[in-house]
């Protein structure tokens, strides 16, 4: 066997490459939370522990006003990581993948890939589960996404023996003593520290997708009996908002089909008290797991050359205003939470500043220095990472159809616009087809941040008419895009 000789000065090249050029690509941990609402969670809310998400919103930005565009997984996910809004995608339901209105079309991760990047997805980052064609996006990725396609219902306790005994007796909980990867966040989170450690010598853009805490209300028990059942308390506007349009509330199916047998098909206040619970025990145990991978971060010291974002697909009722769930309008479902850590502006900081999902795209691309697709919707949030008095935008768009839940591939009936401004939140109701306006809401957030009474009636002529002329503004710059 010959043996070639290699001068020294090469091989110190060589060795030297690799973490050169890493340090020219900052790294991307990307966290995706499912149905994560901005008010129990990031924002040191005494009723929940939560102490990762916490400690990562003290090393960043925390965006305490950032909204989704729409509140349900696809629409929203699928705008987000595109970075187009839903009338250029004509996205409004579950089963449609993006590819098949714009096959083309560069996804966020899609762009890591071609500059350059390992990108590789771990767990629910595209929509999980009625896309059996794409299943995910294999050409977002390096290597094939795992644990990432699959039913929420189907996230049930696996263990080795015997499993434990369900210790509920409330439909949409289950309380069992079980390791953490006895659930599928668990799993995500285990693969996603192996992954760190493969990747540590190259520049990535890892996603980790949690699957909670999303429905079902299952986390291993620890995380329950973190919670006392007697310090839960129910929500204290349990009633729609007065002269609220019909057209604005929903049927709550995701929960509620589970209590088609209680009264009124309707959970007793113990079940409601209980389904709290288990999501705030669902949010312990999803930001257990986000620590782990935080801390395996940290372990092998990637923190100072990682560019860390922490986000959620939309909000969630639990109760209030008789709504469970998603699928509204409605400050709750709209508001997500927002943490971008960056080693640049790695500092504990808060912003007032309106954003929208749309802007991590063009933010990440500004970041790293890549060449984003000329179309995306959204802004850079930069300018906001250097001065959190800054702003990008006057307003955030959030819409969302009627029926909430529209049949395959099929128009919707309606949707509702909302537009979210500094002080106020509009929403005009709109025929799909002919445009028409049916029902208009407005709720003032200085004097009313629960969004308890539309006062659309009592408002001024000249604070109607520029609320809809912003959001008709807004409305015409999507149908621009497409």
């Amino acid at each position: 066997m010959m043996l070639r000789f290699i001068p020294f000065c090469c091989l110190l090249l060589s060795t030297l490459a690799d973490p050169l050029c890493s340090a020219a690509k900052p790294n991307v941990l990307f966290i995706a939370i499912d149905d994560l609402r901005a008010d129990l969670a990031c924002y040191g809310n005494p009723q929940i522990v939560s102490p990762n998400i916490d400690a990562l919103a003290t090393s960043g930005t925390l965006f305490n006003r950032a909204y989704c565009q729409q509140a349900v997984c696809n629409p929203s996910r699928s705008s987000m990581l595109t970075g187009l809004r839903l009338d250029t995608l004509k996205i409004w339901d579950l089963p449609t993948h993006f590819r098949q209105r714009l096959p083309t079309v560069i996804t966020l991760p899609q762009m890591f890939l071609n500059s350059g990047y390992h990108t590789q997805c771990i767990g629910k980052i595209f929509h999980n589960w009625r896309q059996d064609e794409y299943k995910g996006d294999r050409v977002s990725w390096s290597v094939p996404e795992m644990m990432h396609y699959n039913s929420h219902g189907n996230d049930k306790a696996i263990v080795a023996g015997e499993l434990p005994p369900d210790l509920s007796d409330v439909p949409k909980c289950e309380i069992r003593n079980v390791p953490d990867n006895a659930y599928f966040d668990g799993r995500v989170a285990e693969y996603a520290v192996k992954a760190l450690r493969e990747l540590q010598n190259k520049p990535f853009f890892l996603a980790v997708g949690f699957w909670k805490p999303h429905s079902h209300f299952n986390a291993p028990k620890k995380y329950w009996d973190l919670y006392d059942p007697a310090d839960i308390q129910l929500p204290t506007n349990q009633q729609p908002p007065t002269a609220v349009p019909e057209i604005a509330l929903h049927d709550s199916r995701e929960i509620l089909r589970s209590y088609a047998n209680s009264p009124n098909q309707y959970p007793t206040d113990h079940q409601s008290r209980e389904m709290r619970r288990g999501y705030y025990a669902n949010i312990s145990y999803m930001d257990a797991q986000v620590g782990k991978v935080l801390s395996e971060l940290d372990r092998l010291d990637l923190r100072s050359n990682t560019i860390i974002v922490l986000w959620s697909d939309h909000g969630f009722h639990l109760g209030e205003k008789g709504l469970w769930a998603k699928t509204s309008n409605f400050e709750l479902d709209a508001r997500v939470p927002l943490i971008i850590s960056t080693p640049q502006y790695n500092k504990s900081q808060r912003t007032n500043s309106l954003v929208e999902l749309l802007d991590i795209y063009p933010t990440l691309a500004d970041l790293c220095n890549l060449q984003s697709p000329p179309d995306l919707a959204g802004q850079s949030l930069v300018s906001v990472l250097k001065d959190p008095r800054s702003t990008v935008k006057d307003l955030a768009l959030t819409q969302h159809c009627r029926p909430a839940y529209p049949a395959n591939g099929a128009d919707p009936e309606a949707i509702g616009y909302s537009i979210r401004t500094d002080r106020y939140r509009y929403t005009e109701w709109r025929n799909f087809q002919s445009g028409k306006v049916l029902a208009h809401e407005l709720y003032d957030h200085k004097k009313d941040p629960h969004e308890t009474a539309n006062i659309i009636s009592k408002s001024s002529l000249h604070l109607r008419n520029k609320l809809a002329a912003a959001l008709k503004t807004l409305v015409h710059s999507a149908e621009l895009q497409e």
